[in-house]
């Protein structure tokens, strides 16, 4: 049995270690973070891109077991490992990984994107296609009155995607960034767009190696 209360408890702890003060100063290189999944295993893919240009310098794909199923607010623990051995491949570490899932736009304010950062000492941003909680108003989500993210409409006549900081980022730069990383026609930013593609490729190597 897995001990969510264990989880939960751990989480609330490494949540007062998420930072939302700019860490970097002039970012060359940004990267995206997407999973896939096929049989019991977390597929991660991280495209590395240049910030101006978008270009692609490097891509890393990882494979590893899911050690629990998909629950709610503990994407983590299913996903992260697998997200950070694929970053520990890279050659070129990026100024900011931007993660297909929340910063600190969680029920204990420690998704996904905020714990990679936390545990990779790295600055963090989160992207999802959903609202997970929080209100929105003039385009800012808040949560207990916080303000912990922004709705961004990418597309037209499509849903909006919802940025919020990860870890050592702030809101204000968090938005910006996912703003210069847009490529029409694209919903989502490009590195990520990019990192989505090579995900699903590896999920149907592995499905067609079978």
């Amino acid at each position: 049995m897995i001990d969510f209360e264990a989880l939960k408890k751990e989480q609330l702890k490494l949540a007062k270690k998420v930072s939302m003060v700019d860490s970097v100063k002039n970012i060359k290189t940004v990267a995206g973070a997407d999973q896939a999944y096929v049989e019991g295993k977390v597929i991660s893919s991280i495209a590395v891109c240049d910030y101006k240009s978008l270009k692609v310098i490097e891509e890393k794909n990882v494979a590893a077991d899911a050690k629990i199923p998909y629950k709610s607010s503990y994407l983590f623990y299913r996903d992260g490992p697998a997200v950070i051995e694929a970053f520990s491949k890279l050659e070129n570490k990026p100024d900011i990984l931007i993660i297909e899932a929340n910063g600190i736009l969680h029920p204990r304010r420690i998704g996904l994107a905020s714990h990679v950062g936390i545990l990779l000492d790295a600055a963090t941003i989160g992207v999802t296609k959903r609202l997970m909680l929080g209100e929105v108003k003039d385009r800012t989500i808040y949560v207990d009155k916080e303000a912990r993210g922004y709705e961004l409409v990418t597309k037209e006549y499509a849903n909006p995607i919802y940025v919020s900081p990860g870890h050592k980022i702030s809101l204000k730069t968090s938005l910006e960034v996912i703003k210069n990383c847009m490529m029409p026609p694209h919903k989502m930013p490009e590195p990520l767009h990019i990192a989505h593609k090579h995900s699903n490729k590896a999920r149907e190597d592995i499905l067609g190696a079978q």
